[in-house]
């Protein structure tokens, strides 16, 4: 028996089996089962996801010998005739060959008559959108006013090229590209059919690089088994078809993390002694960076990811910000443009890679000027201070004896200790506490403040003119007492009061002035 394909094999015979399109399937077996045959249907939407199968089975399904039915026999002649291509009654053309408004005139005289052993006379035309246009306009008529046993099946990958009038005419219907998951327990079901052992890494490969059609899937499948020796495996796949794997990446992302540039190019020469092309390279490296930048975003899914997130260490998955991986995913998309006017891509892949040895410490310009901003708010509010200011220079409190260069003689063991110069800290040494608070404009306002100095044995206190200020200064407790004490000596417990709560509330103003005007308007004035 000659050997069949797994697409033509596996290719869906009744509605139930076609995958990925519920509402497809719903839609036309209601339409079915109510008698509301349209007679024009447009199937559109990507390739190898199910269209001229719907076709075949709508078509089966309208003639079968118990229907209309939207589950066909498909042991009667007219089911039988049908899905061997062969029935007088279901006509095939191909849109791309018959471009021609003769090929639509034959078809205009064709239906005036009548099917031969069927129910209805079907016109499948696939790739309608090939027609000219002087064939769209011989269609529109028939279309719109066709006999009651004809039914046109129009099918297209590029729905926007019809022209309106015949998108009008036509019940459509979209079919949606079939997702990852779907199309890999496809392929584990077809594995077994062959009994045909397949890890679920490599059927998971191969679904990703379907982009969601199922006849690629398939035929991807036929390849991949042809050197696979009944049992599939992402190594040699990866081996005889020239891919990066994973792992090589993560291998690679690891030596530049580690600052081993050197051990990452050299990972990269041996991809490409491997026999790896360098647009693979970069396709890779471009997947990878994109699977790493949705997993920031905290997309779990892997269908979506298009990678097994377990094959990725936890430490590559957090080692980059959005910024540093939205960066790295268009360098090397930029990269996969470039190439083809470089003068070696071979030079322009080694770039990116040292490149991105230094993607941790990037920062985009935006970033940069909201850090700044930050900054620039916390050091005029008095949040942070610079390290001048935390932690101010100390000038000795005895000047270092001079000695001259004839009198100099061994110093003695022990150094004698200075005794340490203590004074009182008085409101005479407040200009002395601004001028170090110079660098901190907001702080140093805040000490012009000062209204009152008392000290009592080991005990300072600061009386400021206003509530913010003391507040201010109680923030900054530590630094004014490390202020005072590089002044004075003194080292005792600070305390800051407000003069504004100290003053009691007065009843009567006793400014004169102030108080005849009030006296002129015969009130009082109130604090």
């Amino acid at each position: 028996m000659a050997y069949e394909v797994t697409a033509t094999r596996k290719r869906p015979q009744l509605f139930d089996n076609l995958v990925g399109q519920e509402f497809v399937v719903s839609t036309i077996k209601n339409a079915i089962e109510q008698k509301r045959i349209a007679h024009a249907y447009l199937f559109s939407g990507p390739r190898g996801v199910g269209k001229t199968s719907s076709a075949r089975i709508l078509a089966r399904a309208l003639n079968c010998e118990s229907g209309p039915t939207p589950t066909p026999c498909g042991l009667c002649s007219n089911c039988k005739e049908i899905t061997r291509g062969n029935s007088v009654d279901v006509i095939e053309i191909d849109g791309a060959s018959n471009t021609s408004v003769n090929d639509i005139r034959q078809i205009k005289d064709e239906v005036l008559f009548p099917p031969q052993t069927s129910r209805y006379k079907i016109y499948i035309i696939d790739e309608v959108h090939m027609l000219s246009t002087s064939a769209f306009n011989a269609l529109l008529k028939t279309i719109e006013e066709p006999p009651a046993y004809i039914v046109f099946i129009f099918a297209t990958t590029e729905p926007q090229k019809v022209p309106a009038t015949i998108r009008s005419r036509c019940q459509q219907f979209h079919f949606q590209l079939i997702d990852l998951h779907t199309i890999k327990s496809c392929l584990m079901e077809a594995a077994q059919d062959m009994q045909v052992k397949a890890d679920d890494d490599a059927l998971f490969w191969i679904a990703k690089e379907s982009t969601g059609s199922m006849r690629d899937a398939y035929t991807l499948f036929d390849q991949v088994l042809s050197f696979s020796n009944d049992h599939i495996t992402l190594a040699q796949i990866s081996d005889k078809l020239g891919l990066v794997g994973i792992d090589q990446i993560t291998e690679i992302v690891e030596f530049l993390l580690s600052g081993s540039t050197q051990n990452a190019l050299t990972a990269v020469q041996t991809l490409l002694q491997n026999g790896i092309s360098i647009e693979q390279c970069i396709k890779d490296f471009t997947q990878f960076f994109r699977s790493l930048l949705l997993m920031k975003e905290g997309i779990t899914e892997e269908s979506i990811l298009g990678i097994q997130t377990d094959r990725i260490p936890l430490q590559v998955r957090s080692a980059y910000t959005k910024e540093q991986l939205e960066a790295a995913l268009e360098m090397f998309l930029k990269l996969y443009r470039d190439i083809r006017f470089s003068l070696n891509p071979r030079f322009e892949l080694e770039l990116a890679i040292s490149r991105l040895a230094s993607l941790p410490h990037l920062a985009s310009p935006t970033e940069l000027v909201r850090r700044i901003a930050l900054l620039k708010e916390d050091l005029l509010s008095g949040k942070v201070t610079t390290l001048a200011q935390a932690l101010p220079t100390r000038a000795p409190a005895v000047e270092p004896i001079q000695r001259s260069p004839e009198a100099r003689a061994p110093l003695p063991t022990e150094k004698p200790v200075a005794a340490k110069v203590v004074r009182p800290f008085t409101k005479e040494d407040i200009p002395a506490l601004v001028s170090k608070l110079s660098k901190a404009p907001l702080l140093s306002q805040v000490a012009q403040s000062i209204s009152a100095v008392e000290q009592q044995d080991n005990s300072l206190k600061l009386t400021f003119t206003t509530e913010f200020c003391r507040d201010k200064a109680q923030e900054n407790l530590e630094l004014l007492q490390s202020l005072i004490e590089e002044i004075s000596g003194f080292s005792g417990k600070l305390t800051v009061l407000c003069i504004e709560a100290e003053k009691p509330k007065q009843k009567s103003v006793e400014d004169p002035v102030l108080s005849s005007i009030a006296s002129m308007f015969r009130g009082e004035i109130k604090n």
